[in-house]
């Protein structure tokens, strides 16, 4: 009598992790996130770890968790994947101010933004090596 199974919401040989409330703007983790699209997850681990960009740590986490879901949940070849698309959204911003000249004031926005990765696993061609 139980409930049924919630059918998956991407294909058979992808995965995926979702990262929110990153506190940078979208612009510039869209920028960290076109640095990653479509490389091997070995490649794109490593640009992210000589990254010197400060958000480009917490895109390497997401990237891990999605790594590990591909592994453990959905039985994935690690050595196989790649990134096969990486996309961000806004969220919510806090507006903050600061008292200006003449009565005025000065508006502060500290925007956060949302990662996704969804890696794909790519078969490997019969001679082709790593």
């Amino acid at each position: 009598m139980g409930k049924e199974k919630n059918p998956r919401r991407v294909a058979e040989n992808e995965a995926m992790a979702k990262l929110g409330m990153l506190r940078t703007s979208p612009q510039k983790l869209n920028l960290v996130a076109a640095m990653i699209r479509g490389k091997k997850v070995e490649r794109a681990l490593a640009d992210l770890t000589f990254s010197k960009r400060r958000i480009a740590g917490d895109v390497r986490k997401c990237l891990q968790s999605a790594i590990a879901n591909a592994e453990n949940n959905h039985g994935l070849d690690v050595d196989e994947l790649v990134v096969a698309e990486a996309w961000v959204g806004k969220n919510l911003v806090l507006k903050r101010g600061r008292p200006r000249a003449r009565g005025r004031y000065g508006k502060i926005m500290k925007p956060f933004s949302e990662i996704t990765i969804k890696l794909r696993q790519v078969e490997r061609a019969v001679g082709e090596s790593a």
